[in-house]
């Protein structure tokens, strides 16, 4: 029943704003057969003639075709008698349409299973969130079984065939042990194509039957009430769990998720008993459940992947990084829904967490700094690089000496001669002079390290870090007599 209130605003929305019944029922919140009580009471249907419309004409024409095709929509209806000089308004004939259409209802009897015999799978469209700048398709793989109404939910970011798969191992998990059968509706991930009765099911979905001993069953087109008990657990799951639930990540949602239904959609009443609870009967259940077998069906998605030329793989719209010497492999890709992992071959090359949002670069700084020690390798083996790396301010030096006409391949080639001869200390001191003294040229540094060299007594110390064979070369020390000797020897010959 409903209050008087509602039925005021049921009766405005359908005649005075000509609301049409599903939208009153869907804003209201109310079955659309409540919607219809309220408009077509007995008062309002009594033997009384009805007050003259421009639809009377047209109602025997409008009652034959409908008699021939109940389902035909009043504004085909509109169209056929306006060419016929109908000169109402589609409203008009709504209303009309309404008390004429026959109202035959498909009667059924009620569903009967035996324990731990059957389950039902669906989808269900939660709209769309936010993860960072990307816009993800909320769906929640919804499975129950017919008898203790026990169910299962998780929430993906999308209806993909391997989150279809995981949602069925993780509900086996759960319930340690799988029904015998499972009713599908035509959803892609089950059914691939039909004629008739024949099938052709989803040769992933035929593995995950073989592997866990059940069998698939699809039900028939557009006969929703085959699998009822799945469709009223997804109404279940909108209105108890999701309406007006705050959540900030898909692990949050889906452990509110299963937090509600251990303690609020287990623990309701059971359908066939109010006496006992769907956790109650799901205990008698559970031991009747076929064995799960002793490793889970593997459910990562598993594609070949290839980098050209950056160190990045690009797997749904986001770039994951790979160790340098991998670009230019055919690698493999297998990713699950919280991990990303690249073998070549066998060999693990690379993990990542998966990321769901959208251009974005999961970088490990281990690749990165792989690529800049090669680069710096290679930086190292040209002469110019090896100058810079050894006296960084030689670049503004050779600058300058290019801006005033001077070769930079002869400039460059005389400090690397300065360089070895003098060592990087001495050179850049001479550098910096030169750079104060505004003369940026080779020959410069060359004469101030000669004048330097004459200024200090001490003998200059050979820097052999750029010659790692000359380090290693070992001198045996020997005694000073022996060159007085070799002295002495040589001035009595000359005697």
């Amino acid at each position: 029943m409903i209050t008087p209130e509602t039925r005021m605003q049921i009766r405005h929305h359908f005649y005075a704003e000509h609301w049409k019944i599903g939208t009153i029922a869907r804003e209201l919140n109310v079955h659309p057969d409540t919607v219809r009580n309220a408009i077509e009471t007995e008062r309002f249907h009594s033997n009384q003639a009805l007050r003259s419309s421009l639809t009377d004409p047209y109602m025997d024409f409008v009652r034959q075709t409908l008699d021939q095709h109940p389902r035909l929509r009043a504004t085909r209806l509109y169209q056929m008698i306006r060419d016929r000089g109908y000169t109402g308004s589609v409203v008009q004939l709504r209303r009309a349409v309404a008390q004429l259409r026959p109202r035959a209802r498909e009667p059924f009897l009620r569903l009967h299973t035996f324990p731990a015999e059957q389950a039902q799978v669906d989808w269900a469209h939660f709209g769309q969130v936010a993860v960072g700048r990307a816009k993800r398709n909320l769906a929640c793989f919804v499975i129950t079984l017919s008898w203790s109404r026990a169910l299962y939910l998780e929430f993906f970011f999308d209806q993909t065939m391997e989150n279809f798969l995981r949602g069925h191992v993780r509900a086996f998990e759960s319930w340690a042990g799988q029904p015998r059968v499972i009713l599908y509706d035509n959803l892609r991930s089950a059914v691939l194509e039909r004629r008739g009765s024949e099938i052709h099911f989803n040769p992933r979905l035929l593995e995950l039957c073989a592997h866990y001993h059940f069998v698939a069953r699809p039900c028939q087109v557009r006969a929703g009430n085959q699998k009822g008990r799945v469709e009223r657990a997804i109404r279940y799951v909108r209105e108890s769990f999701f309406a007006g639930r705050p959540f900030t990540t898909l692990a949050e949602c889906n452990r509110q998720a299963w937090l509600w239904r251990d303690q609020v959609a287990h623990r309701r009443p059971w359908p066939g008993d109010d006496a006992r609870t769907v956790e109650q009967v799901f205990a008698e259940e559970q031991p009747r459940l076929l064995l799960p077998p002793a490793h889970p069906f593997p459910t990562d998605l598993v594609m070949a992947v290839g980098s050209r030329k950056t160190i990045y793989v690009r797997f749904d719209l986001n770039d994951y990084s790979i160790p340098p010497e991998a670009v230019g492999r055919s690698l493999t890709l297998v990713a699950s829904d919280t991990l990303v992992r690249i073998l070549d071959g066998t060999v693990e090359i690379a993990r990542h967490q998966r990321s769901y949002q959208r251009h974005q670069e999961v970088l490990d700084p281990a690749h990165q700094e792989a690529v800049l020690k090669s680069k710096r390798k290679a930086f190292d083996a040209t002469p110019g690089g090896r100058l810079t790396q050894a006296v960084p301010e030689t670049e503004t030096l050779l600058d300058l000496a290019f801006a005033q006409g001077e070769s930079a391949g002869r400039q460059t080639k005389e400090l690397l001669k300065l360089l070895d001869l003098h060592g990087a200390a001495a050179l850049r001191s001479a550098i910096r002079q030169a750079l104060e003294r505004n003369t940026p040229r080779a020959s410069s540094v060359a004469f101030l390290l000669s004048k330097q060299q004459r200024s200090t007594p001490a003998p200059l110390a050979v820097d052999l870090s750029r010659h790692p064979a000359a380090q290693a070369v070992h001198v045996q020390p020997h005694s000073l007599e022996t060159y007085d000797e070799l002295a002495r020897h040589e001035g009595d010959t000359d005697e």
